[in-house]
């Protein structure tokens, strides 16, 4: 640990259910001295989630506890996600007067302000982190020429970043794959406020829970739980599950978005309808209860750069079967042990591995305590820690030029 404080300045789209419990470790630490700046205010403040299809404001704090700023947003259209949804050129002089040790870029190289505040950090020699939580080239829409685009830009793009941030090691391993010299990529994980679910799950009434769904106490229950879109592919599971036909199974879709009808009439078709829950949009503080209430999650995705949905429900006592799309295979995924990787769109295996682990109760048991165990070590503090060796790391490849590849 450097023996100076470590000024940083945070860049952040909007503020979120996952980073603000970051900032708040990262502001009591006496070797950091943080500032996050919010190009938007979405999240704590009500917006229509198009994915969600309703109307979100995340009911947990996301403002307190540490210091930030908001970034005036020009954009004549302004969204998150697209490149000038997000045009605040504020940032240029924050970075330029700020005197910061380095800059750590939380809002992805396909928005305006980015490029703005590399352009500023690179003016005044300030140290710049910036990553993807992608672990492979393919876009969210297959699309091929995307993919070239990507296999030709991408080791150019992340060359211009003192190190690169990387959520996982598919991550890391994706940046040795464009030729990133390790030196400068740094494992910082995809976390969650691993305390705050401990604490929320340990008073979680498992049978009450249970009653409010009309779903016997002793029932296996799978849960879905995302955006109900395409790529998260929840018809997979739909499929599967009525495949599986485990006796008294049931099974718990926890969001909305525009498949639901669709999901719901299927339900109907595979005679599934009364041993299947659609929950709708649940809000933060009313996750642990889902995630506790059931006993095994499923992630059929064929596009997820990780899914902390599984890091939710390991910290609440249970494991996970997860497509070989998802990131969080790499880490948290222990074949066999914390859960099962089975192949995207596959649904033939997903419904065996269902009938493996629905029907012995003592599988989804050890499946749950390997699990806890898993997440321990893929804490809030391992990823505080990552922050600042990044920072130390980008200060000390400033001193040495000759380590540049």
């Amino acid at each position: 640990m450097a023996d100076k404080k470590l000024h940083a300045l945070l860049v952040c789209t909007h503020p979120t259910q996952y980073g603000s419990p970051m900032w708040r470790l990262m502001a009591q630490r006496a070797d950091l001295e943080i500032l996050v700046a919010y190009c938007s205010l979405e999240g704590a403040q009500a917006h229509v989630d198009p994915g969600f299809g309703v109307e979100v404001a995340w009911d947990i704090p996301l403002l307190d506890k540490y210091p930030w700023v908001r970034l005036r947003n020009i954009s004549l259209r302004p969204v998150i996600g697209k490149f000038l949804g997000l045009i605040n050129p504020g940032i240029w002089r924050i970075i330029r007067a700020g005197k910061f040790d380095a800059v750590v870029m939380f809002t992805g190289y396909i928005c305006a302000t980015f490029w703005i505040a590399l352009a500023a950090a690179k003016l005044s020699g300030v140290p710049i982190l910036f990553g993807t939580d992608a672990h492979d080239v393919s876009p969210r829409d297959n699309r091929s020429w995307k993919t070239k685009i990507k296999k030709y830009l991408w080791p150019k793009l992340f060359r211009l970043a003192d190190v690169v941030i990387a959520p996982s090691t598919g991550t890391v391993a994706l940046m040795r794959s464009l030729n990133i010299p390790p030196e400068r990529v740094v494992l910082m994980p995809y976390v969650v406020h691993n305390e705050w679910w401990i604490d929320q799950a340990a008073r979680v009434d498992r049978a009450a829970v249970r009653g409010d769904w009309n779903i016997p106490a002793e029932a296996p229950v799978v849960l879905f739980c995302a955006k109900l879109q395409p790529w998260k592919r929840p018809q997979d599971l739909l499929r599967a599950f009525a495949s599986a036909n485990v006796p008294g199974s049931y099974l718990i879709y926890a969001g909305d978005g525009p498949m639901r009808s669709e999901l719901e009439a299927q339900a109907k078709t595979l005679g599934i309808s009364a041993q299947t829950r659609f929950l709708g949009f649940v809000n933060q503080s009313g996750l642990p209860r889902v995630y506790c209430g059931s006993d095994l999650l499923i992630l059929p995705s064929e596009y997820e750069p990780f899914g902390v949905v599984v890091n939710e429900m390991m910290l609440c006592g249970h494991g996970a079967i997860v497509s070989d799309h998802v990131g969080a295979k790499f880490d948290l995924i222990k074949h066999g042990e914390t859960g099962f990787v089975y192949p995207c769109g596959n649904i033939d295996v997903l419904a065996k591995l269902l009938q493996v682990t629905l029907s012995h109760p003592e599988v989804l048991r050890r499946y749950g305590e390997a699990s806890k165990r898993c997440i321990a070590e893929w804490s809030p503090r391992a990823y505080v820690d990552s922050v600042a060796r990044g920072i130390e790391r980008a200060l000390d490849l400033r001193k040495s030029p000759a380590s540049e590849a």
